[in-house]
């Protein structure tokens, strides 16, 4: 499984922070369902909005105003988040996995392949019935910038694919 074809230089946002021999094996986004919390924020707000402009705030012209004004700013807020999710992505390497994030203050998570000793995932219960989960890595004693990423799309696939990188098998040894 690919999730970007060979010869595809990807985003650019991305491509920068690769080194010239790295192949990139894996490029993603996190999944929406990241957005979820800030989703719900916005609407509750804009329906108490409205609630509020229409019973107990009813006809105060300076409320209105108020409320409009805190309307725009929870679809700014929401409209933030969104170009936030759109620009970060996970990336494996035939090198190293890094996590770029951020859109004021860039942050480039990165953790070799080599130094990863072990790596599991879990799903919960929305993971499992929205198609995301998160990586727990571990490393040889040593703290690293990247110990999970959660909210991974395909996280089966993606397991699989990184684990044949981390544990080359006999077949996979050739391909280098």
């Amino acid at each position: 499984m690919r999730l970007i074809s060979p010869g595809h230089m990807g985003p650019a946002t991305v491509s920068k922070y690769l080194l010239p021999y790295e192949e990139r094996v894996v490029t993603v986004r996190k999944h929406p369902a990241i957005l979820a919390g800030s989703i719900a924020v916005t609407l509750a707000g804009l329906v108490l909005a409205l609630l509020l402009a229409t019973t107990i705030l009813s006809g105060n012209g300076t409320a209105d105003k108020v409320l409009l004004v805190g309307c725009v700013l929870l679809i700014l807020r929401l409209g933030w988040k969104t170009l936030e999710w759109w620009d970060g992505y996970f990336v494996v390497t035939s090198q190293r996995m890094l996590e770029v994030k951020g859109l004021l203050t860039r942050k480039v998570l990165m953790m070799p392949l080599v130094k990863v000793t072990d790596m599991s995932f879990e799903r919960s219960f929305g993971g499992r019935v929205l198609g995301y989960g998160k990586f727990i890595l571990e490393s040889a004693g040593q703290d690293q910038a990247l110990t999970s990423v959660d909210h991974v799309p395909y996280p089966e696939q993606l397991y699989l694919e990184i684990c044949r990188l981390i544990f080359p098998g006999k077949e996979d040894e050739g391909d280098d």
